[in-house]
């Protein structure tokens, strides 16, 4: 399973990682906005058949990245702040809902090739 779908699971304890994954790639599916003035089908198909990717994220071997990071904090209205630790680059990445206010905020770190929940 991806270290993304296991850090959102720490936040979202009561459903499964590959429950979290799947009800992203429903989001993604069903053409839901990931970014304001990009149609999320255009979005995803800019690397492949938006479909094909879909079907590619369902699969427990694949990793997350900024799109799920994005349909998250969309689908439970919450900011994602992603604390990137990868070498000498010290940076954070707010991720909001595209709509409406986040009703609450999480952090995960980012190592360049893994993702960790922030524990406070």
């Amino acid at each position: 399973m991806s270290c993304l779908f296991n850090s959102l699971n720490f936040f979202i304890p009561w459903m499964k990682p590959q429950e979290i994954r799947n009800r992203i790639c429903d989001y993604l599916e069903q053409n839901e906005p990931v970014i304001d003035g990009i149609d999320t089908s255009v979005l995803l198909s800019m690397d492949r058949p938006s479909d094909e990717y879909i079907s590619n994220m369902r699969r427990s071997s694949t990793w997350g990245g900024a799109i799920e990071i994005q349909a998250a904090c969309n689908i439970w209205r919450t900011a994602i702040i992603v604390q990137n630790r990868r070498g000498s680059e010290q940076s954070d990445i707010e991720f909001v809902p595209v709509k409406g206010a986040a009703q609450s905020s999480v952090a995960v770190q980012w190592t360049g090739g893994h993702y960790e929940p922030v524990r406070s």
